[in-house]
């Protein structure tokens, strides 16, 4: 079923042609109709698999002949857990509405940075992609109204909704009108998910696109037993034996990933750390690169993976595995995304091998594993 079937505009039918898309994802298929009819959503959909432009397109399409607003009273608003999710969705809406026949103003405000230039960007904005904390800064400082939202999106639900979040999702839901319409989208279902949208969805359409068993299919894994101490050299060993070109590889700290990034850039492979320490503009630029193909390591944490979209990814490396199961499939889900496979590799030292026991319990899906004792680290 083509997207001319979806009820979108020819402005933005034609904004959908110039990217290539052909077929809508099965998010997508199910999402637009239902968002374009004003209902509210629960997505559960892995990572990869087209939910941002499942919500972007209808949104802008009920946007169009909505009228003119009052300054600093914004209709829609999208909350992330990062600042890099919030550039990263802003891009897709600017994208899109640059093609509509009215002006459709989108902003993306974080933390990390000023609050001057955000606050100055607020006039007129009709669509606003915040971090929570951010925004309460913003709504404080009397720079944004939340009185006239019709539609609330949470994007990365699951993120959005545990503990860190509590306190200030609290609040925010405190300052939003009761009518609205509300979309919340997640890679995962969990107890959290689940309870939440008794209390703020109203008789949702729940999608549920493709079970995570079938997902993982789409990623080949594959494990290495590995001494702390033998990681770097492992790292290097792979990369230039299967002649890696771009290569995501994930860190629990930021210590260790500034360490892992310039271990890698003092043997002669060109690599970035990306973290919250960073700067927003280092940040930015280390992505852009690593997109670009221009970088071939980014060493991230898992503060900032939920932020790096990358089509058509074709390795993913956990240096270090992460707390949860959860995070894991997050972390996995940046390689094989959309209908591309991908790889994902794991190095497990002794002290992790019953941790990742459990991530694969939790996974359904065993990883084969490999002993890196075999291999030689000769000049690595």
């Amino acid at each position: 079923m083509p997207f001319s079937t979806l009820g979108l505009s020819p402005q933005l039918l034609k904004k959908i042609s110039e990217q290539n898309y052909t077929q809508p994802y099965p998010i997508q298929l199910e999402a637009i109709p239902a968002i374009l009819k004003r209902k509210d959503i629960l997505g559960i959909a892995p990572t990869g698999s087209g939910k941002t432009v499942s919500y972007v397109l209808p949104i802008l399409m009920n946007r169009v002949g909505y009228g003119i607003t009052k300054n600093r009273h914004v209709n829609v608003l999208v909350l992330v857990p990062t600042r890099e999710l919030a550039i990263q969705v802003s891009e897709v809406f600017l994208l899109f509405s640059s093609g509509l026949p009215e002006r459709v103003k989108t902003l993306a405000v974080f933390g990390g940075v000023s609050i001057n230039p955000q606050m100055m960007a607020m006039q007129g904005v009709n669509i606003l992609v915040a971090t929570p904390g951010r925004l309460l800064e913003l709504v404080e400082s009397k720079a944004v109204h939340l009185s006239d939202i019709d539609t609330l999106v949470l994007d990365e639900a699951d993120k959005m909704l545990n503990l860190g979040f509590q306190e200030e999702m609290n609040r925010i839901f405190k300052l939003l009108p009761r009518k609205r319409q509300n979309l919340l989208f997640s890679a995962t279902l969990n107890a959290d998910i689940t309870s939440i949208h008794q209390i703020i969805l109203r008789d949702p359409v729940v999608i549920k696109t493709m079970q995570e068993e079938d997902y993982f299919d789409k990623i080949e894994q594959l494990g290495y037993f590995v001494s702390e101490e033998r990681k770097g050299p492992l790292l290097r060993l792979l990369i230039k034996s299967k002649d890696i070109k771009q290569v995501l590889v994930f860190t629990s700290s930021v210590y260790k990933a500034d360490n892992v990034a310039d271990k890698l850039r003092k043997n002669g492979i060109n690599a970035s750390a990306i973290h919250s320490k960073k700067s927003q503009g280092a940040r930015n630029e280390a992505l852009g690169k690593f997109k670009s193909g221009e970088l071939r390591v980014l060493v991230a944490t898992d503060l900032i993976s939920r932020g790096i979209d990358i089509q058509f990814l074709p390795y993913v490396i956990n240096y270090e595995l992460p707390r949860s199961p959860k995070d894991y499939i997050h972390r996995i889900g940046r390689t094989g995304r959309a209908e591309s496979s991908g790889e994902a590799i794991s190095f497990v030292s002794p002290e992790e091998q019953h941790h990742f026991k459990i991530i694969q319990k939790k996974m359904g899906k065993p990883v084969t594993m490999i002993d890196s004792e075999q291999l030689d680290f000769k000049g690595y």
